[in-house]
């Protein structure tokens, strides 16, 4: 499975996006969308800016490095809205944390609701609930009927992305039949007379 575009906006939505490198809330230096220097894509130092086209980069690249460890760490079927959750909690504490959680062995024990409420527990610092409630949301929740918040005490759930619409080319007209080349009638005897006869009278 792969991140979903609405999985990948409710991902922004909660790390952020800022372009000049800044300390979150536990004093790491971090750029982009929550990308730090354990992600292993890139140094965050003091004073360190970025495009938005490198972030945009770097976010499509983390997002893989931490889809990876939740489609080899979950031994069952996942849902689109399981797994984006997975991916955002992944992204968050990091995929050792994430491979030996209480959450990943309840559901791959087929505990559903025990792993929802096993995802609270992963609560500290304390302004990080919100979010995870949100994700425990996004976990139970089907893309059909309500699309994820950011963090649960949003007003408004994170806006779907929109879809573009690839026009496909106009099936090409076929070429017409070419016209069968016209075939000389066969010279016969009475024909060739006739000619001949013609050609006779013109010259008297």
């Amino acid at each position: 499975m792969e991140l979903s575009p609405i999985g990948r906006a409710a991902l922004r939505s909660r790390e952020g996006d800022k372009l000049v490198a800044y300390l979150d809330s536990v004093g790491v230096w971090t750029i982009g969308v929550g990308i730090t220097t354990a992600s292993g894509l890139i140094t965050v130092t003091k004073g360190l800016r970025i495009t938005q086209e490198q972030s945009d980069k770097l976010l499509a690249l983390a997002s893989e490095k931490y889809a990876q460890p939740v489609r080899s760490a979950i031994k069952r079927p996942m849902t689109q809205e399981q797994f984006d959750a997975f991916v955002s909690i992944c992204y968050n504490i990091g995929p050792a944390a994430f491979k030996g959680s209480t959450f990943v062995r309840r559901f791959n024990a087929g505990d559903v609701e025990g792993c929802a409420a096993a995802i609270l527990m992963w609560n500290k610092p304390a302004e990080i609930t919100s979010r995870r409630r949100a994700e425990r949301d996004q976990f139970l929740s089907s893309y059909a009927k309500n699309l994820p918040k950011a963090r649960d005490t949003d007003a408004k759930p994170v806006a779907a992305p929109a879809v573009t619409q690839v026009a496909k080319p106009a099936p090409a007209a076929p070429a017409p039949a070419p016209s069968p080349a016209a075939t000389p009638a066969p010279a016969t005897a009475g024909g060739l007379l006739a000619a001949l006869l013609s050609l006779f009278i013109k010259k008297a």
